[in-house]
Parts: structure tokens; C-alpha cells; sequence
């Protein structure tokens, strides 16, 4: 596994395009100035290609024999050497071999790993499609019961942005609330002068926007959530975005809120905590 200097990151775009998964993340690091890492099989003719986003992401695809690169990355999934210095959460490829042979490097590792290395913990991740009369409809339903609330949603500004709390905000996808404003978007819900929920673009391109949600705590369960989310879908739809959304089919809350805003699972695959 070979580290790819920013400036050839043009030379994954390609391969990238092909997957049939959702990669907006991946597509994030080669497009955006953020931390991610990228790592291939060669640097002159990369065939191989493991994207990692600082928020703890990962996905691989590419031809998955050449044996070199699968060796260095069981030594990765195992963190040998301690290059993962957190927990990261890697997909592949479904259309590729790769699923087999991750699942070969997994059972491998959490056999030899009791009581000496973590092991890999598998999860699912869901792909949802957007159906716009399915959304409509509930918004309009939404709409009739907390019509009201809707005043008091506002774009998110950069202070707006620097106060964000959670493990899902625009601070972990952004450089900066410049950047954010410059070249994302995002809505805030405001309890009093503070924010109660607010859903952004966690990563967004020229066809495409996905979502990420974040609640307060103290105010879950008052509809806060589907609120700021339909306001977002509305933006992507006036600027003819394509909504996008994924998530880890155990958090029921975000698997449960897409579905209620119109968008239907349509592909589960295999989705690896590294810790």
C-alpha cells in the first residue's frame, strides 16, 4: 500500500466513477483540500485504491489480486504497525472480489486476535434511492402537523457553524466555516438563540448532495430532524441535486428518517469497524 501524493489523485477519479455504491466521501478527498489519505497498488499505474476520510471512512476497489497490496492491507486491517491511529469504518467494492477476500483477512485476524489485537466487528451499511412523490407526500403531511416550526429554520451562517455540537456536524467534513459557506450549504433549527438540529452537506459535487443530520440531545423526538432534512431535500431539488443518503443499518434513527423522508433502501452491503 503505496501512499498517492495529492497532486496524482487525479489519476483515481476514473476508477472511482465506475463503483456503484455510493462514494461521495471518497470523491470528497481527490476533489476537495482535506486531510484524506489514498493509498494504491503503484504510483505510476494504480490499479488498487484505498481512499480514507478524516472522519473515520474508508472504501476499496480496484482489482483485488495482486497479492502485495492484499498482504499489506491484512496488515492494515490488523493495524500491525499503528498506522491507524483511530477507528475507521471500510467498505468495498461490492461488484469486485473483495468482500471474500476481506472476509478471509477478518476471520484470519479475530482468530489470532483474542486477547492481544482488536477485532474487526462487521456491520451493514445501506444505500438509500430518493422518490420524490414518496417525499412530497410526507412533507405535506409534516407540514400540516408542525407547519410552524418552520420559521424557525435559518441557512447556516459560519457562527452558526462553529457552534454546531455532536458527532455528526458540518466541523467534521469541512475545513472551515468559510469553506463550508463558500461551498456547501446547511440549515439550523433554533431553539432561542441556539442550535437544536441542522442538516448539511456533508459532500456535495455537481450532480449530488448528501446529507448529514445532527439533533441536540435535549431536543430529539419533536420532529426536529425531518424538519431541517426536508429543508435541505428542498434546496437540492430547486438546485436539481440528487439528495443522497447512507448510514450504518443499526442506527435506526438515521435508517428510520430517510425512510419517513421518502428514500427506499436499495443496496446493503458489507460495512467493517476497524478499531
Amino acid at each position: 500500500m503505496l501512499l498517492l501524493e495529492p497532486q496524482d489523485y487525479y489519476k483515481v477519479l476514473l476508477p472511482l466513477s465506475q463503483v456503484k455504491i455510493n462514494t461521495l466521501f471518497a470523491e470528497a478527498v481527490l476533489r476537495r483540500p482535506i486531510s484524506g489519505k489514498v493509498y494504491v497498488d503503484s504510483l505510476e499505474d494504480p490499479r488498487t485504491f484505498y481512499i480514507a476520510h478524516p472522519y473515520g471512512m474508508s472504501l476499496l476497489f480496484g482489482r483485488s489480486d495482486n497479492e502485495a497490496f492484499n498482504r499489506q492491507l491484512h496488515s492494515y486491517i490488523a493495524n500491525h504497525t499503528g498506522t491507524r491511529q483511530a477507528h475507521e469504518w471500510l467498505q468495498a467494492d461490492p461488484e469486485r472480489q473483495w468482500t471474500d477476500r476481506i472476509e478471509i483477512m477478518i476471520t484470519e485476524h479475530n482468530g489470532t486476535a483474542a486477547g492481544q489485537l482488536k477485532p474487526v466487528i462487521r456491520h451493514e451499511r445501506v444505500n438509500f434511492d430518493f422518490k420524490p412523490a414518496a417525499y412530497q407526500a410526507a412533507r405535506d403531511k409534516h407540514a400540516a402537523r408542525f407547519g410552524a416550526r418552520k420559521d424557525e429554520i435559518v441557512r447556516t451562517t459560519e457562527e452558526l457553524y462553529a457552534a454546531q455540537r455532536g458527532s455528526v456536524t458540518p466541523q467534521f467534513f469541512w475545513n472551515s466555516g468559510g469553506e463550508f459557506v463558500a461551498e456547501g450549504i446547511g440549515y439550523t433549527l433554533l431553539s432561542g438563540a441556539e442550535p437544536a438540529a441542522t442538516a448539511f452537506s456533508a459532500f456535495i459535487n455537481e450532480h449530488q448532495l448528501e446529507l448529514g443530520i445532527e439533533t441536540a440531545e435535549e431536543h430529539r423526538g419533536q420532529g426536529y430532524a425531518f424538519a431541517v432534512s426536508s429543508a435541505l431535500i428542498d434546496y437540492c431539488l430547486q438546485q436539481q441535486l440528487k439528495p443522497v443518503w447512507a448510514c450504518r443499518r443499526s442506527n435506526e434513527g438515521s435508517y428510520n428518517l430517510a425512510t419517513r423522508l421518502g428514500f427506499e433502501p436499495s443496496l446493503i452491503i458489507p460495512y467493517y469497524q476497524l478499531t
